[in-house]
């Protein structure tokens, strides 16, 4: 019998109270600026990525951990609100986590992150295990303890494990050993890789270095998806690689973007799709998102999705 329940996709990663602040330019060190407007939003890349996996239409199951406190109820409420399984959701003694943007603009943004009850996410318990046993996809980000992310993935063996290695970092060798897609920016490719580009040089600019550093990455993971902004996004495998280019977009706001598109990415997954189509999802997904401003507030549904990609 075929089953017709969705895909299980299972995000371990970090729940903040995302505080917006709406500036002309992002402040350079010793500067004073003036906010002309503020909002206060779900977010944390692990929340985004879970939010982005619900509307996408795949089952997700959100292991994180957040304050006992009014942030905390918040976040709950939001995530479900969009039908997330909240039952592996921690309450920690400390506070929830934040993080204050400054958008700029022209969309770009500056993010200082307060980790909160997100540091506290140190272990698994053994329905954790279980339940990333059974995922057909499981997802994680570097907000939240790095041992934590590594028993995810060793757990997940029967999973594909999408590892979105942000904020860029070097990864211990049983945590890459797990891992089946890496998702990356061009500046986390070369942390990840190991690499460092010349003076001046731009990764999703130059199709030499980044071949380059996909090549490095391939050395110590099965595929990985290169994200590059309004230039869409770059995928290898060990076997073949491709490209996706963006649609032109108006920027309002890029927070989140990047999480929209490893969500559909996740889902896509989950539901069969090849690599290939799958980053298709991501990038149409993201090119959406930074049209409105927050992360969580941006994140589109699926039918939005659907029509935005390629024909």
């Amino acid at each position: 019998m075929t089953s017709t329940s969705p895909p299980s996709v299972v995000v371990v990663g970090s729940a903040n109270l995302d505080v917006v602040l709406s500036v002309a330019a992002v402040p350079r060190a010793g500067e004073t600026v003036l906010a002309r407007g503020t909002s206060r939003n779900a977010g944390g890349k692990g929340l985004n990525q879970a939010v982005a996996v619900a509307r996408a239409g795949a089952a997700c199951t959100f292991v994180a951990a957040v304050g006992d406190d009014e942030a905390g109820r918040d976040l709950t409420r939001t995530m479900v609100g969009d039908g997330i399984d909240v039952t592996h959701l921690r309450t920690s003694a400390e506070p929830t986590g934040t993080a204050h943007i400054a958008v700029q603009d022209d969309g770009d943004n500056a993010i200082v992150v307060a980790a909160g009850a997100n540091a506290t996410l140190h272990e698994l318990t053994a329905a954790d295990r279980e339940l990333l046993a059974a995922a057909s996809v499981v997802v994680a980000q570097l907000e939240v303890p790095v041992e934590v992310v590594t028993a995810a993935a060793q757990a997940a063996a029967d999973a594909t494990v999408v590892l979105n290695a942000a904020p860029a970092a070097v990864l211990p060798p049983e945590l890459l050993a797990a891992v089946d897609v890496l998702v990356v920016n061009e500046h986390e490719a070369l942390v990840v890789a190991g690499l460092t580009a010349p003076a001046g040089a731009d990764v999703a600019a130059d199709p030499a270095l980044l071949r380059r550093v996909l090549d490095a990455l391939l050395e110590v993971v099965p595929a990985v998806v290169v994200t590059l902004g309004g230039r869409g996004a770059r995928w290898a495998t060990r076997e073949a690689s491709g490209e996706t280019a963006a649609p032109r977009v108006h920027v309002v706001d890029t927070t989140g973007a990047g999480d929209t598109a490893v969500g559909y990415l996740a889902a896509a997954l989950a539901a069969g799709e090849p690599l290939a189509a799958a980053v298709a999802h991501a990038v149409a997904a993201g090119s959406l998102a930074v049209e409105t401003a927050g992360a969580v507030p941006s994140v589109p549904r699926r039918a939005q999705v659907l029509e935005r990609l390629p024909r």
